[in-house]
């Protein structure tokens, strides 16, 4: 699986404004005034050519506009089956954005056993832009693989991790979509053993939440 300038005084908004403001009628009504252009009497303006004004580029099409809801992406059935215990309404994470940024988490420790997932989504401006900020993420977690048929593109890599003899595993799934980004994380710990769950488990879950995270923004899922 992102400030605003401060305010100019007022004094400094508006003194540039009379400055020019009286340079422009001293030009326009002193003795060093231009003389209007030919043909044309003073005081009159020549017509902009209908064909002469810049055009602006169009905008790419995006296929997406805003992000699902992050907590219906998953099916309660596979939550209770990735997060033994968990409440499968799960929870949302606050975003600045919830029109382009959102995300949804589940955890839960069922006897000695710990699970934690989370599922979020970003729309961005392009397929372009959605193409180059999977590229910088990708690259950044190297040591998985290409996970074939899910959005357009889609990579997984699992890392184990020990703090205090305490291991844990952790899979991510990174998926394009378009203009849209899925991204899932999905780990968890055995406190009893100080073992973590298999790679193979992990990578797996992580994938079939993808999945279903693919889906639910395809199927327009709103809740």
């Amino acid at each position: 699986m992102r400030s605003l300038p401060l305010p100019l005084a007022l004094t400094a908004r508006l003194t540039p404004v009379a400055v020019l403001a009286c340079a422009g009628w001293m030009l326009s009504s002193g003795p060093a005034a231009p003389s209007s252009a030919a043909g044309h009497p003073p005081g009159s303006s020549t017509p902009a050519r209908p064909d002469s004004a810049p055009s602006s580029p169009a905008a790419e099409p995006k296929t997406y506009t805003t992000a699902p809801a992050p907590c219906a992406s998953v099916p309660a059935a596979a939550v209770k089956s990735l997060v033994p215990g968990a409440r499968t309404a799960g929870k949302e994470i606050p975003s600045t954005d919830t029109e382009l940024r959102r995300t949804c988490s589940w955890n839960a420790l069922k006897g000695y056993d710990y699970r934690w997932l989370d599922v979020s989504f970003e729309v961005t401006a392009s397929d372009r832009q959605a193409a180059k900020e999977y590229e910088q993420t990708v690259t950044g977690k190297s040591g998985g693989g290409t996970v074939p048929g899910l959005g357009d593109s889609a990579y997984s890599v699992v890392n184990l991790t020990t703090e205090d003899g305490q291991q844990t595993r952790e899979g991510t799934v990174v998926a394009r979509v378009s203009n849209a980004l899925v991204v899932v994380t999905y780990n968890g710990s055995d406190f009893e053993t100080k073992r973590a769950p298999g790679t193979d488990e992990v990578n797996k879950g992580a994938i079939r939440a993808a999945r279903a995270a693919v889906a639910a923004l395809r199927d327009g899922r709103s809740g």
